[in-house]
């Protein structure tokens, strides 16, 4: 598999984080929280690619999925909530309520960024043996 380049990885995780943070604190309506959730799961694929650049982008997206999934476990646990009660910034990476619906966004979530970049690593593949992108 193709090595994803770590300075395009972390420019990702800025533009990933600053779209989320917009979300959080600017958008309203019942698309919001879906979109904060997924751009959430492209979060952690993109810090999964970090780890690992080598990566399939479908067990990245599978690894995305599972960690989002556990998180939101997790809050059924009433540990996170204690923790941003502690440290309300942990709020964005935690949360404090199991809510179902969740991990149908980070499934979502993670699945787009999983598409869009098994994309690249095949346009870059294609590029580097001399044939036409499409």
């Amino acid at each position: 598999m193709l090595a994803r380049p770590r300075a395009v990885l972390l420019a990702a995780v800025v533009v990933v984080v600053a779209a989320g943070l917009v979300v959080a604190t600017s958008a309203s309506g019942p698309l919001a929280d879906p979109a904060g959730d997924a751009l959430y799961a492209v979060l952690v694929y993109v810090l999964v690619l970090l780890v690992v650049p080598r990566l399939a982008p479908w067990r990245a997206g599978v690894v995305a999925t599972a960690v989002c999934a556990a998180v939101e476990v997790a809050q059924l646990t009433g540990a996170p909530a204690a923790l941003v009660q502690a440290v309300p910034v942990s709020r964005f990476v935690v949360g404090t309520t199991f809510v179902p619906v969740d991990l149908v966004a980070y499934a979502v979530g993670a699945g787009l960024a999983m598409v869009v970049d098994a994309g690249a690593v095949r346009m870059v593949r294609r590029s580097r043996e001399g044939r036409p992108t499409r």
